[in-house]
Order: C-alpha cells, then structure tokens, then sequence
C-alpha cells in the first residue's frame, strides 16, 4: 500500500491510499479519485516527504529541513439518514433503473424527440436523454410534460 498527498485543482489538499503507483494512475486517468471537499476530479499527487526506516546499527545522518504540511482539509459533509430517507432513496434509485432499462435513450436530441412525441410525428413511446436548461423551459412552455431523472450523491463515487 502507497499512501499519497493529493490536492484537487480547487485547492484542497486530501490523501488517500492506493495498492501501488500504477493503481493511482489508472484511477487518475480514468478520473475515479475525487476530491472529498468539491468533488472535482483534476486531482494531482502533492509533493510530500518520503518515510523511510532506518538500521539500528546505522548513525544518525543529518536530518534535512522539515517539509511544511498542508493544511488539513475540512471534513467532507456527510448525513445520517432515518429509514423513511434510506427507502426513498432506495424509491429513487429504483425509478432511474426501471426509467433506464425500459425507455429508449436519446442523448442530447432528447428535446427534438419529445416534441415529435408530444405533437404525434411519432408513435408515443418512454425516452430519456438530456437536454440544457434553457431547452427543458421551451417544451415546459410548450406544454410538453417530461421529469429529470433522480440523481442519487452515490451515483458519482
């Protein structure tokens, strides 16, 4: 196990274990380590002193100036939930599945399709996709009926 000062491109300053160097890089490449205050994930290695152990019989070799650690980062938020907030949580989870795994995707013609849904271009069926905000307040002022998908904290660690 390796351990790592890593700080994210916001500032802040965290560490975190990896199994060895190439562990760290294929995370970091793929963008998986994420910075626990801001959830950024421009996150790169600090520079940091190296720990190394010593022989008994060894002397004592001059110790070099010691390196200034960052400060601690703030704790990361957290929450404790009651049942009633794990089973909507565990409700929402449940509804982007069945939305996901029973509707078509559409990506970012998501607007275009709901139109011709709605205006019956189309045969009626369930898509999802994305859309930007200012194309989500044209169809709600056009009368089109659509929902965002539930995103869950989890859904991005």
């Amino acid at each position: 196990m390796i351990r790592y000062a890593l700080h994210c491109d916001k500032g802040h300053t965290f560490e975190s274990w990896f199994a060895n160097s190439a562990a760290y890089d294929k995370q970091a490449k793929r963008s998986l380590i994420a910075c626990p205050v801001c959830d950024s994930t421009k996150v790169e290695k600090a520079i940091m002193a190296p720990r190394l152990s010593r022989s008994e019989a060894a002397e004592e070799p001059a110790r070099p100036a010691p390196v200034a650690a960052p400060p601690p980062a703030p704790p990361a938020p957290v929450a404790v939930m009651s049942p009633p907030e794990r089973e909507l949580r565990k409700k929402l989870k449940e509804l982007r599945e069945h939305i996901v795994k029973n509707a078509d995707y559409v990506g970012s013609r998501f607007s275009e399709q709901a139109r011709k849904i709605h205006y019956g271009e189309v045969e009626h069926r369930s898509i999802y996709g994305e859309a930007t905000p200012e194309e989500a307040k044209e169809l709600d002022e056009e009368g089109i009926a659509f929902q965002p998908l539930p995103v869950l904290p989890d859904e991005f660690n």
